[in-house]
């Protein structure tokens, strides 16, 4: 949980100077770093095995901008990992998006933005699963 903290003060002390937005844990600060992961992963020789490290940093800063936006909490799970456990008992896995996101980019379908935007306003709020129910 350390770690997580430390990676979230690390992702605003860097990139927050390099943005245009007031950088924080918010929406308008996830869909800026979506912007930098784009620009990052189609630099000529970048290489989507060796991420890791910006996975951490970035899988934390998304996970504490959800965690905030939905009263949402830090939780390790043996066989995920760390996630963030919603108030409606929903977890989403920040850490598994942002890898997503580098490796297939917005072309393949993997947007670090719209999954903040379906957890907090659908997942946490039960408005997906209360959809699901009308449709079937």
């Amino acid at each position: 949980m350390d770690e997580i903290e430390a990676n979230v003060r690390l992702a605003i002390d860097k990139l927050g100077p390099l943005s245009d937005v007031d950088f924080g844990v918010n929406q308008e600060s996830v869909e800026w770093v979506e912007g930098f992961i784009e620009r990052r992963r189609t630099r000529p020789g970048f290489d989507p095995e060796q991420i890791d490290g910006l996975v951490g940093v970035l899988g934390s800063f998304l996970g504490a901008c959800v965690a905030a936006a939905t009263g949402g909490s830090w939780q390790w799970s043996e066989d995920d990992g760390w996630g963030v456990h919603l108030p409606n008992g929903s977890v989403a896995f920040p850490f598994a998006k942002v890898r997503k996101q580098f490796r297939d980019g917005l072309e393949g379908g993997e947007s670090i933005a719209s999954f903040y935007r379906i957890a907090v306003e659908f997942i946490a709020t039960g408005k997906l699963h209360d959809e699901q129910r009308k449709h079937r």
